[in-house]
């Protein structure tokens, strides 16, 4: 018998849901919705929103987190 993954929770990931994001390259700014899994593997991903267009975009967690998005603070905003 083969063990089910475990599924994503919001606090295994480093942005809550609700925190604002900006992305260094673009200076696009998001907002996380959650993480979520990727249904063909089952991998961890933020669903997360331009907070411009109102697009929403799945992308992986290690993506996410590799330092391509900072947390927007009271300076950024």
């Amino acid at each position: 018998m083969t063990q089910k993954p475990r599924m994503a929770q919001a606090s295994d990931g480093r942005f809550a849901p609700n925190t604002q994001l900006q992305h260094v390259k673009t200076g696009g700014l998001y907002r996380v919705v959650c993480l979520a899994n990727i249904e063909a593997d089952l991998a961890p991903a933020y669903v997360y929103e331009s907070l411009q267009t109102h697009d929403f975009w799945i992308r992986p967690q290690a993506e996410m987190e590799d330092g391509r998005f900072v947390v927007m603070t009271s300076e950024t905003n």
